[in-house]
């Protein structure tokens, strides 16, 4: 790749990990919190970090701009990603599946999510905007956690699991999953990821 975008580069962990990057790499991030963190970062591998413009804003980027687009976990807006990549450009993305940890949002009181995520959604939505499929693949698996102090601190560290989580609020759950542990039962969820390459 000669122009590289990352899309909701997070604090940049991902994308530093892959240096050395071309000249003039660009990744944009939605957070505000952590554009300075993702730009503090990247700033010394040549990475210009932009926060990602509002809903139905186009991206500060030239029609066909990159050669090589980069999504892990992040927003997928087909129709920007289609137009700033390049004819014979390569987009590749891992995404979080709609039924993701969903008995675990369920222990909590919380909805299951709308299946907005899916790998035909996502998959549909690309070729839509003229990208080419060339390997779709989705992927289960578990997450479990030892102890509900660890999964006390993951709620916390990826609050939009279960919005508005505190112990307090739910400790009556949490006893519960003890007791759970306590009897022997696993305290395991499953995970759903999808993985998809597209050419422009």
């Amino acid at each position: 790749a000669t122009r590289l975008l990352d899309i909701d580069t997070g604090g940049g962990e991902v994308l530093a990990g892959l240096a050395p990057l071309p000249r003039g790499a660009q990744a944009l991030e939605g957070w505000p919190p952590n554009v300075a963190v993702a730009a503090a970062r990247l700033a010394d591998l040549g990475v210009t970090v932009t926060q990602t413009p509002g809903e139905g804003v186009a991206w500060p980027y030239d029609d066909g701009a990159f050669d090589l687009i980069l999504n892990r976990q992040g927003h997928l807006n087909a129709g920007q990603i289609s137009r700033v990549l390049r004819r014979g450009g390569r987009f590749l993305t891992q995404q979080v599946g709609a039924g993701n940890l969903a008995e675990l949002v369920e222990l909590f009181g919380g909805p299951r999510d709308d299946g907005g995520n899916t790998l035909a959604k996502a998959s549909a939505a690309l070729a839509e905007r003229g990208l080419t499929i060339t390997e779709a693949r989705a992927w289960t698996g578990r997450q479990s956690f030892s102890d509900v102090g660890a999964l006390v601190w993951f709620l916390k560290a990826v609050p939009w699991i279960v919005p508005g989580f505190s112990v307090d609020a739910h400790l009556p759950v949490l006893k519960a999953m003890h007791e759970r542990l306590e009897a022997g039962e696993a305290l395991s969820f499953r995970i759903e990821r999808f993985w998809i390459e597209a050419l422009g």
